[in-house]
This record gives structure tokens, sequence and C-alpha cells, in this order.
């Protein structure tokens, strides 16, 4: 019977080191474990190259090997035949393979050892299922098929992106039993990720920010590929890793208005899946569980399928929400009653960043949006506005490539409930929301 090599991706997960056997010109043998083999394709896998060793040196003047993978749970073996192709040093694979071998390293206390100088790759000439007996294969904990189903038809239900967003995060905890996820937005035209949604933490962390090429998060939005972590590493730890390279880098001035990344102090598992519409990327879906393994093959496959879907829906509403127009006005209730000191609100127009007397709120975009609402409301007494107006408003500076504002003023929105803001945004219908202050202001421009 022919075995696909679909079918036994779960002995790719690294549980059980693969062995590899080789020859050199005159036949000699050698046989070494494997730290990492990562499917790539149905006829094609990648191995991890670390070391000028034997098994290198034999593959370089010898390019056929063989392999044996071990499942993890039913401890079937399956041999692999493998010509070797060519090897890869940067790029989306190079990335995925670099990471995962950062959870292994850390796993095994080998961090300061593994390191990944490329991905050797091979294609698939054979997969042979070696004789003996096996445990039965476990019973999934969910149908994913089913999960996805039910996610992509409520996704496909929603008429605006705030619900959008709220739906993604209920279906990973309803359907796929997921518990601790963020949703990051691209800052166009920028080089970071903005969270605009969370589930599982303490804190939301609206506003928390990652640059491209940082960490898990980083990694796959520039490289545009899902990258997914099996074991705990303290190389993609967030809450330590992405600040310490920050403070050595070109971020280092922005620490002081940084918003702490929500986020488990010890992830054993993550998987970060970017979005894309129309070859455009949006943002990064994340999440993260404190079992080790508990994301496999199967897990990315239809977390990417929901990212997709997630993509689409929201290139569809945004552009829904551009050209629309808004529901009629409705008569403004009376303005809530202004009590206490009056709170100073500072603006820096040099990168937007508004703070609350002297907590920091938010900055960029969104800082302009709230900076311009309390304008039009200190000097114009002004509470009601439409998406519309606000996006033809010259002081916003909406970057040109995608304004994105319905995604503005939802982390605006949950900035202010965070922070317990005395301000408010309220949508009030279609295309229309309300600026809610309740206590007396000062505002400076510095």
């Amino acid at each position: 019977m022919t075995i696909r090599l679909e079918a036994i991706r779960e002995c790719f997960e690294g549980v059980v080191p693969a062995t590899m056997s080789t020859a050199s010109p005159d036949g000699t043998p050698n046989l070494a474990y494997l730290s990492q083999v990562q499917f790539v394709d149905g006829d094609h896998v990648a191995l991890s190259y670390q070391f000028f060793n034997k098994t290198r040196q034999n593959i370089m003047a010898n390019p056929r090997a063989s392999l044996i993978l071990t499942h993890p749970v039913t401890v079937a073996q399956y041999r692999l035949t493998l010509q070797y192709l060519h090897t890869e040093t940067s790029g989306p694979l190079f990335e995925v393979m670099r990471a995962k071998l950062a959870g292994i390293a850390s796993h095994t206390g080998m961090g300061g050892v593994f390191r990944l100088l490329g991905s050797d790759v091979y294609k698939v000439l054979a997969v042979e299922r070696l004789a003996g007996e096996s445990l039965p294969a476990p019973v999934p904990p969910c149908n994913l098929l089913s999960a996805l189903r039910t996610t992509t038809a409520r996704l496909a239900a929603c008429t605006d992106l705030e619900r959008l967003m709220a739906e993604l995060l209920s279906c990973l905890r309803q359907q796929f039993n997921i518990h601790h996820a963020m949703l990051l937005l691209l800052d166009e035209p920028g080089s970071r990720l903005y969270t605009v949604a969370s589930m599982g933490y303490e804190e939301s962390g609206a506003g928390s920010e990652i640059p491209l090429g940082q960490g898990v998060i980083g990694v796959a939005a520039r490289e545009r590929t899902p990258i997914r972590i099996g074991h705990m590493t303290s190389e993609y730890a967030y809450s330590r890793a992405v600040r310490e390279s920050a403070e050595n880098s070109e971020w280092a001035c922005a620490l002081e208005t940084a918003i702490p990344l929500p986020g488990l102090p010890s992830p054993r598992s993550q998987l970060a899946v970017p979005f894309t519409a129309a070859q455009r990327l949006l943002g990064v879906l994340y999440v993260e569980s404190p079992l080790d393994l508990r994301f496999a093959y199967d897990d990315e496959d239809v977390l990417v399928s929901v990212a997709v879907q997630f993509g689409m829906a929201m290139q569809i509403l945004q552009a829904a929400a551009a050209d629309a127009g808004e529901d009629a006005a409705a008569p403004p209730p009376a303005p809530p009653r202004q009590e206490g000191a009056p709170l100073v609100v500072r603006h820096f127009a040099e990168n937007d960043s508004v703070f609350l007397g002297d907590d920091y709120l938010i900055k960029g975009v969104a800082g302009s949006i709230l900076w311009t609402l309390l304008r039009d409301f200190f000097d114009k007494g002004r509470s009601e506005f439409t998406n519309r107006e606000l996006r033809l408003d010259a002081r916003v500076r909406l970057p040109d490539v995608s304004d994105n504002l319905e995604a503005r003023l939802i982390l605006l929105g949950k900035r202010l409930v965070d922070r317990s803001a005395p301000i408010r945004i309220e949508k009030t219908g279609r295309g229309r929301f309300r600026l809610c202050v309740e206590r007396p202001l000062t505002l400076h421009a510095a």
C-alpha cells in the first residue's frame, strides 16, 4: 500500500528523534540522530543543517540517504528514501525551521549549542512502513473539519469589523478549545504590528506593538508563513525577548510609551499565522498554550484556513465601510455630567502620542484620531461624528495604502476602556459614533 507523506506528519514533531543513514563514496555507512525534520509538501522534506559533520560530508559526496521516523503515540516506524536537492539559508522555510529549532534546543537544554546553518531540502523517493507492533491512534480531541465549517459560517455572517474580531476569538475558544490568542494588524505603511484584540489574559494589551521580524509573530509576518513551536523557547518568549531586542535597536526610544504585550509568561506551544488579502499582508493571528505540543500540523492547517477566511472578510468589510453611507442621525442624548478636577490631555505631534495626565494612552493614527475628536469636542462642542467625515479629515493623516479606520477606532475604544479613562467612544449606528466625556478637559499640544 502506498503511504502518503501527509499521512505521517505527526512523525515530524521531533518527539522521537529521527535517525538518518548515509554512506561515503567508498560505501562506508554512517548513522546519526537529527534534531529536526520538517514536512515541506507531499514530495519533499527538509532536514536541519547545524554542523559540518560526517553526515554532511557524505551527503555532499553521495546525495542519497535513508531516514527512520517514529510516530510519537503509536510508535509505528517509517523509512523514507531521500535524494538531496539543495540548501536554503534564508526565506520562509529557513525561518520556520530556525524557530522550531530554538524551541527544541531550549527544551533539551542545548540553547547554546543548536544553531541552524541551513535547511537541506530532499525529494522523498519512497515511504515504507516498517514491520512491528504499534499502538492504536488516539481519538482527536475535536473534529477540526466540523469546527472549521462552523467558524467560516460565523465569520461570513459578520457585518462589521468589530463583530468579526469578536467572532474569531469566540470560535477559537468554543470550536477549537484554544484559550489564549491575540489578533494583530499591520500598521501600514510602517514596519510593525499592533494588537487590536486578545483573549485569555489579565490585560488586553490593545495597542501593544511588535516590530516585523521579532519573535514568532514578527517573523511569521515578515516571511508571510505560519510558524509553529511545540516547546518553550526563551528566544521567542515575547515578554522578554522582544523588549530586550528593542532595547538594543532603533526602537529603544519608544520603550517609555510601550504598552505591555499580553501573553503567557512561559508558553510551551506557539503558533503564529499571517493573514493576507490580494497578496497584501493584513496581520497575524497568534495562539499559544501552556502545554507542550498543543498545536500539531492539523491545527496549523485549520488555523491557516480560518486566517484566510478572516482576511477576506476583513477586506470586504473595510471596502464596504469606505463606500457605504451612514445611518440617519438620531437625536443626541443629554451629554454626561462632567465631574471632578480637569483632566490634562497632552498631544505630541512628532508621533501623535496622547497622554491622559502623566499616563501614556496611545500613539500613531489612533492617537491622531483621538486628538482630532477632542479638539472638536473642546473647540466646537461636538460629540457626534461619522466615519466618513473622519476618513476625509486631513488632520487625521490616514495612510494612503489602507486607511483601516474602523480597526483604529476599535483599538482606540479598547484602549480607553483598558485605562478606565473618563472618555469613551460609543457606536451609535452604521458609520456613526459618539464621544462621551465624563470629566472636564484641558488640552495641551506639545
